[in-house]
């Protein structure tokens, strides 16, 4: 292999992946990491929407770009989906041009560039974060606002027409099992390369906490259903008390654990906050609907938290099954969760945890399966 220093990568960030507070940038911004502090030249170019510029981001990469993202309802009626058509470039393109290193697309919602002829002689590879059309479409279904739905709904079909795209690319990198088998299944050049993330050891606390805990970002309609859900299935007249912390809650959820005498919703906490909820908690649980892409909130509990209670949804292809206690039915949860809630964290299982994540989630043999796969 050549020398790092040598080696130049460009990453399309569908956002700017700082600070990396929610799943998809968190992806990216300690992929870019990782390739940094191993010597690679990263060039990282973000689009732009909502979320400020950060020096912080131009001291760890050899260059940094943004481009704003064109979030005009224009783009709503075109027949390509509007995650894509808000981020096509020219400037972007022109960019690119300036050199022949290989270039990573993250997500599905930056492959506009496969379109692209003056870079098809470019290496180009793809990083799924989803199956897209299963993620919107199970985004319509959790919706409950009629626009929003309607949107959902429509994005998931043009997702599915549009991603046969992905034939243009020269690699695909697929960031769950689960999607490894799905995309290996229809395109050619496939690579399973596991999320990275910011945990390197489990500092999960032994002995008991007294509490359980669900974190996600409660703005987002799957996170609200479960919340509900948990609240009106598995805690209503269960005498365990329950934590619920998130970003931007809306009332409905403020109502709904009013009504609970155990339950507290801590909104926007910080990340020292959180972080302290769940070393503390003695359960995290998490359910969901969807088995889409890899939960990153599920490597946060398991490094820094106790027990892991879940239903198989949320696991899907991500090996984490043994490290999980999982249940499918609300009656099994509860059971569950009685007993769970008397239970020792031990050394023992802390150190079992490690082994597992430290075999699969190890950033650092992570990253040299994937300089390989650049050059």
């Amino acid at each position: 292999m050549k020398n790092m220093s040598d080696i130049h990568v460009h990453i399309i960030s569908f956002d700017i992946p700082y600070p990396a507070n929610y799943g998809g940038v968190i992806d990216v911004f300690y992929k870019a990491k990782a390739l940094a502090e191993h010597g690679v030249r990263v060039h990282l170019h973000c689009f732009e929407y909502g979320r400020r510029k950060v020096p912080e981001l131009e001291k760890m990469f050899y260059e940094v770009r943004y481009y704003k993202r064109d979030i005009s309802k224009k783009h709503l009626f075109k027949s390509n989906p509007y995650i894509i058509e808000t981020r096509i470039s020219e400037r972007l393109v022109n960019d690119l041009l300036k050199d022949g290193y290989p270039i990573i697309m993250e997500g599905l919602h930056t492959s506009g560039l496969l379109f692209e002829k003056r870079l098809k002689h470019r290496k180009r590879i793809v990083r799924t974060h989803n199956i897209e059309h299963e993620y919107y479409s199970n985004l319509s279904h959790a919706e409950t606002d009629l626009f929003k739905k309607y949107y959902f709904f429509n994005e998931a079909a043009k997702l599915k027409k549009y991603e046969k795209v992905l034939a243009k690319a020269d690699l695909l990198l697929a960031i769950s099992q689960t999607d490894y088998a799905y995309f290996s299944d229809r395109y050619k050049s496939v690579a399973y390369v596991p999320a990275f993330h910011p945990y390197t050891a489990v500092r999960g606390l032994t002995g008991q906490g007294r509490y359980v805990l669900y974190h996600g970002n409660l703005s987002v309609p799957e996170n609200i259903n479960a919340v509900t859900t948990l609240l009106n299935e598995v805690f209503r007249g269960l005498n365990i008390p329950f934590k619920i912390a998130g970003l931007n809650p809306p009332r409905s959820l403020w109502q709904l654990v009013g009504a609970n005498p155990l339950a507290e919703l801590i909104a926007n906490p910080g990340d020292q906050q959180l972080n302290e909820l769940i070393a503390h908690a003695q359960v995290n649980i998490f359910f969901t609907g969807q088995a889409t892409g890899l939960k990153l909130k599920l490597l946060n509990a398991l490094y820094n938290g106790r027990f892991v209670l879940t239903n198989d949804k949320m696991l899907s292809g991500s090996n984490l099954d043994n490290l999980c206690v999982v249940e499918n039915s609300f009656s099994e949860m509860r059971g569950q969760l009685t007993e769970l809630i008397q239970k020792e964290f031990t050394v023992a299982m802390k150190v079992e945890r490690q082994v597992h994540l430290q075999t699969l989630y190890k950033n650092g043999n992570n990253v040299e399966k994937l300089i390989k796969l650049i050059v």
